[in-house]
């Protein structure tokens, strides 16, 4: 860690990759909120191979369904889940359901702008998101926690009771610079008004090709 503010509402932060790159991070709590920007940069004379980077936010104590059973095709936390099929919220688990991929269990919704040979070796669906938030409903369906990052890799569950809208950095040329940022979500179960600031938030992924 940099630094924290006085009120302990915003963090920075600063990560090293192991071919130098440099990863800060601004990150700042809100009402109901939380906000990421993210500058990755390449101090070097060689492109760095840094294609994404995994977010894994657990969700057993938010979706009351307690730690995943591990080998379970689909576990429990999954039907609190969702992601957006056809611009309509779509409870997991969708049909079909993928279960064979280099990692089990698992599953991995690849938006139609990443090539499907770089995503998590997590079981991958044929359907293809509407777009790039995704996220779990409370254990009394009550609250809403969804996340949503520009650019992103796919949306996808893990083996840990987690969910996952990765960051897609696609390499970076020697000098470049990325900016990166991301939301999290806790709200009410009010869809329409969680989509709504999604939109404002990430308009870059209201186009079909994002």
């Amino acid at each position: 860690m940099i630094s924290a503010s006085d009120d302990q509402r915003s963090l920075t932060l600063l990560d090293k990759l192991s071919d130098g790159v440099t990863v800060r991070h601004e990150i700042t709590a809100g009402t109901d909120e939380i906000d990421f920007r993210l500058t990755a940069h390449n101090p070097n004379t060689d492109r760095s191979l840094a294609e994404w980077a995994v977010l894994c936010i657990q969700v057993d104590r938010f979706t009351g369904c307690g730690p995943a059973d591990p080998e379970a095709t689909v576990p429990e936390y999954a039907k609190k889940c969702f992601v957006f099929l056809d611009g309509k919220l779509t409870r997991l688990p969708t049909t079909p359901w993928a279960t064979e991929a280099r990692y089990t269990p698992g599953q991995a919704y690849c938006p139609v702008h990443v090539n499907h040979d770089s995503v998590d070796p997590r079981p991958l669906s044929e359907l293809v998101p509407s777009n790039g938030l995704n996220g779990c409903y409370s254990g009394d369906e009550k609250r809403i926690m969804a996340n949503a990052w520009q650019p992103y890799q796919e949306l996808s569950l893990g083996v840990a009771t987690c969910i996952h809208s990765d960051i897609r950095i696609g390499g970076l040329e020697p000098g470049e610079t990325k900016q990166i940022r991301g939301k999290i979500y806790f709200v009410g179960d009010d869809i329409e008004e969680l989509v709504q600031r999604y939109n404002r938030d990430f308009p870059e992924h209201m186009s079909a090709d994002h």
